[in-house]
């Protein structure tokens, strides 16, 4: 009797064990096919993100790019109404500048990296080249950069290219300034640099004279606790006028300078605007006629009724803290635009302004391009994508066909079919449909 028990024991041990292992694994079967046959796939929401990065080609009116903080590099060939990807199967999705070969727009210089440093970014690793309009791409250096503000491309000479290298957002590195190549990006040299803290946060060739060249530097740095960054005054706009072997700074008629955006009339270079924000006061909207030598704060200068007051909305600081940009009217030096949380235009040089597109709440225009060509052409990036005008901006495209909206956090619900929930960059909230 004893031993029929421990028999009947020991077959039920047995039966168990084999019974456990099949579990196991058939178990570990189903999750080996179920994971390798998973796929990824966009469910959306098909909305743009924060894009600092833009270019249009002058003669393609209907060709425009856009570079997303962390989307990639996108183009539109029918005035902005479908936009494809570009940039997918590169290192990095951070896009902060772009420069199209005015002399031949399928060569095309990327600069990765989101274009301004402000709380929330995102780091790059160079500078990358494409010799056909997007389609396959080549990382050509300047690996350190982290972030990159801006590219300038010669406008006859497309291996001649000037890049102004914002550096590490978080701490001192001594890739930063602005560089030079003119060998397509082969070799860069290291033209305008002060210190391992300051940035190049803009360069600019004059349209009639590739040696003159304009650039901002900007002494900043990001803190790890949001709000507790910093800046010195100091910096400002430099001017080279031997192709950027030397340097002077631009200072007189302007403020001790934090930090500085300029644009230039094309039509008449010794035209230039500035936004600046100066080391103490409020940020001023300031014009030089003769090429940077002297500047006055517009509505101080020439022209400008008496006490009259500077209107701040064009000024505004965008979302995280980022000074406005400005674009000039290539055929008009007196029509000025402002890319702050409304997007603004100026027909007198700046003395009074009205509002082309935005809501006060804020879309945060980031830049603006105008076709030279056809100024009644314009694309603008926003924290909330890219759009494009036809008219002057009378109306636009939609930013609602760019998939690269800057997702901060998503779960899912217990519905069945379960929805997708996120929240989106600028206080957006998005819910997918049910997931079948």
């Amino acid at each position: 009797m004893a031993y029929s028990r421990v028999m009947r024991a020991l077959l039920i041990l047995a039966t168990l064990a084999a019974t456990l292992a099949r579990i196991g694994s058939t178990t570990a079967v189903a999750q080996e096919l179920s994971f390798r046959e998973m796929r990824w796939r966009d469910i959306g929401p098909t909305r743009g993100g924060r894009a600092r990065a833009l270019a249009g080609v002058p003669s393609q009116p209907n060709t425009f790019y856009a570079g997303f903080d962390n989307g990639g590099l996108w183009r539109s060939t029918d005035y902005g109404a479908n936009w494809v990807p570009l940039f997918d199967d590169q290192s990095t999705g951070a896009i902060g500048a772009i420069g199209v070969a005015p002399s031949n727009p399928s060569i095309i210089y990327v600069g990765t990296g989101a274009g301004i440093i402000r709380p929330d970014l995102a780091i790059g690793d160079g500078i990358y080249k494409s010799t056909d309009a997007g389609r396959t791409w080549q990382h050509l250096g300047l690996r350190d950069s982290q972030m990159i503000a801006a590219i300038a491309v010669d406008p006859g000479n497309a291996d001649r290219l000037f890049v102004a290298v914002l550096g590490h957002p978080y701490g001192p590195n001594p890739e930063r300034g602005v560089f030079r190549s003119t060998d397509g990006g082969r070799t860069f040299a290291k033209v305008l640099f002060k210190d391992d803290y300051t940035s190049a946060n803009e360069v600019l060739l004059d349209p009639r004279n590739p040696n003159v060249l304009y650039a901002t530097l900007w002494s900043q740095q990001q803190s790890f606790i949001e709000g507790q960054g910093f800046g010195n005054a100091g910096m400002g706009i430099f001017k080279s006028t031997d192709g950027g072997t030397t340097w002077t700074q631009l200072g007189e008629g302007l403020p001790a300078v934090l930090q500085a955006n300029i644009a230039i009339a094309p039509s008449d270079p010794n035209i230039l605007y500035a936004v600046i924000a100066p080391g103490q006061g409020p940020i001023g909207f300031y014009k030089s006629t003769d090429g940077g030598a002297h500047w006055f704060q517009v509505i101080r200068g020439p022209g400008a009724p008496a006490g009259l007051a500077q209107d701040m909305r064009p000024l505004a600081r965008i979302g995280g803290g980022d000074l406005p940009t400005v674009a000039v009217d290539p055929k008009d030096p007196q029509v000025v635009y402002s890319a702050s949380t409304v997007m603004w235009r100026t027909l007198d040089g700046g003395l009074t302004w009205s509002a082309v597109r935005g809501a006060p709440g804020g879309d945060d225009y980031q830049r603006i391009w105008i076709n030279p060509n056809d100024t009644q052409i314009i694309l603008a990036v926003a924290d909330q994508g890219a759009v494009v005008s036809a008219n002057r901006g009378r109306s636009w495209s939609n930013w609602y066909n760019q998939n690269t909206a800057a997702m901060y956090h998503v779960t899912t619900d217990n519905a069945f079919p379960y929805r997708v929930l996120g929240a989106a960059g600028l206080g957006q909230c998005v819910r997918a449909k049910p997931i079948r």
